[in-house]
């Protein structure tokens, strides 16, 4: 530690040293807490798919089991021509109908020359447009960081406003049931260390799709794709 960082945090021990812990408190509470940007629409779902393609995500939506691996599968052909991708060991993603949509899961951790991996995620930010995932058997972590396009199963009532809903929802989590790890995603894998260009892909993934499950509100989905400039 430098002599002058070691200075400050001196500083800032010394005039706490004999406050009480409650007059602490009420000076941090009394601090509040900055306000939230102002979110791209009002309605929830439709916010966080509009701030998943500002994160340069794509977005698809699908209401029942059947629509979703139909969502899959339309993704794997359009980038791929291919029906293979992995996915974690995560119960609801093995009780899916694979076969109906004509799709071979392999169910596990990435592996060497796999370009697709599925996951399914824990909770989703509207205000970031991010998902977070926790790592485990159900969802291994190299499966969101390493394949070559992402592809995220995210429930409706998994979606939250704000970073704080996002942390008291894992607080209510049964302690046998936390993970060690937790993943928070907003977008492909980008880097602008080379030359100052924004470089996609480079450390992780360089697609990454976000199909929000369950009952998305009439228009939502068509909404926010036709926010996109040149939509």
């Amino acid at each position: 530690m430098s002599d002058a960082r070691r200075d400050i945090f001196a500083r800032l021990r010394g005039g706490c040293i004999d406050a009480p812990a409650a007059s602490i408190d009420a000076e941090r509470e009394a601090l509040g807490s900055g306000l939230p940007p102002s979110p791209p629409a009002e309605e929830l779902c439709e916010a966080f798919l509009r701030n998943v393609l500002r994160n340069r995500g794509t977005i698809d939506c699908a209401q029942h089991r059947n629509a979703t691996v139909d969502a899959v599968r339309r993704f794997l052909h359009d980038t791929y021509r291919s029906q293979r991708l992995v996915a974690g060991n995560d119960p609801r993603l093995a009780a899916l109908p694979w076969r109906d949509a004509g799709l071979l899961p392999r169910f596990g951790s990435l592996e060497d020359g796999e370009p697709v991996a599925l996951s399914y995620a824990r909770l989703g930010i509207a205000e970031l447009g991010a998902v977070l995932t926790t790592t485990g058997k159900s969802n291994p972590a190299v499966n969101n960081l390493l394949p070559q396009h992402h592809i995220v199963l995210l429930d409706v009532e998994d979606l939250v406003p704000a970073m704080e809903q996002a942390w008291e929802r894992l607080a209510l989590t049964d302690p046998k049931l936390r993970t060690r790890g937790v993943n928070i995603i907003a977008g492909p894998s980008s880097t602008a260390d080379i030359g100052g260009q924004l470089v996609y892909g480079a450390h992780g993934p360089i697609g990454w799709h976000v199909i929000l499950l369950g009952e998305v509100p009439d228009g939502a989905l068509e909404r926010a794709l036709s926010s996109q400039p040149g939509a």
